[in-house]
């Protein structure tokens, strides 16, 4: 469910609603401490950015100019709630002012839209002048998982959002500039269908892992541990 990785600086993410961004935060400071260029990408909801920790994050961030983006994909609904039932304003990217820091709005869908943003924020990251709250106004095209049947929304809503699939519209884009062939879409989509047909066969045939394995990277292992 959540994926992490620390060999290319990918921490985790966390179940709990917001939780990420406090630890952005100390990200951030370690970066700064180290003097490395590195930079902190931290994503979220909308839900996430009426949390109490929405706010103690970004202000610390702020306040000690940490490089961090603070990434809200807002898909209108958070888990099952309009965004319009919750807070009276339409782009989080204004709550920014709060922390005095610079807040950009992006439509999420378009690919190289969302990249420009980012490489702006991160350049600024990088010039020292902390961090960016970045709001990419998005949908989910399902429910908030596979036991949802997202019944709270308007099926015309839906549909509307289908035909901006930022997938596809980037393919088309990626058409109409000559950066790729249909043929060569074609190709790329039938290597990733095969990728994935061998990672599930893998996982089906692959056995339980043993009860013994339940604590195997939850505790430091007895030679790594400080001497007395």
């Amino acid at each position: 469910m959540h994926i992490a990785d620390f060999s290319i600086g990918m921490l985790g993410a966390t179940a709990v609603v917001g939780a990420g961004i406090p630890i952005a935060a100390g990200a951030g400071l370690s970066i700064k401490l180290r003097g490395t260029d590195q930079v902190v990408a931290c994503f979220f909801g909308e839900g996430a950015s009426n949390q109490g920790t929405f706010h103690e994050g970004i202000n610390l961030a702020a306040v000690w100019r940490l490089p961090v983006i603070f990434v809200c994909e807002n898909n209108l609904y958070a888990m099952g709630t309009r965004q319009s039932r919750v807070m009276l304003v339409d782009d989080i990217a204004n709550r920014a002012t709060g922390y005095g820091i610079p807040g950009s709005g992006v439509d999420g869908n378009d690919v190289l839209a969302v990249y420009e943003a980012a490489r702006q924020a991160v350049e600024r990251a990088r010039r020292h002048e902390g961090p960016t709250l970045l709001e990419c106004k998005t949908y989910r095209l399902k429910g908030h998982s596979r036991f949802d049947p997202a019944a709270y929304r308007p099926k015309e809503e839906v549909d509307e959002w289908l035909k901006k699939d930022a997938i596809a519209r980037f393919q088309t884009k990626l058409l109409d500039m000559g950066v790729l062939t249909d043929t060569e879409i074609k190709k790329m989509v039938q290597e990733v269908k095969t990728d994935v047909e061998k990672a599930t066969k893998f996982a089906l045939e692959s056995s339980f892992p043993e009860p013994r394995e339940a604590l195997d990277d939850v505790y430091a292992p007895e030679e790594s541990a400080v001497k007395k």
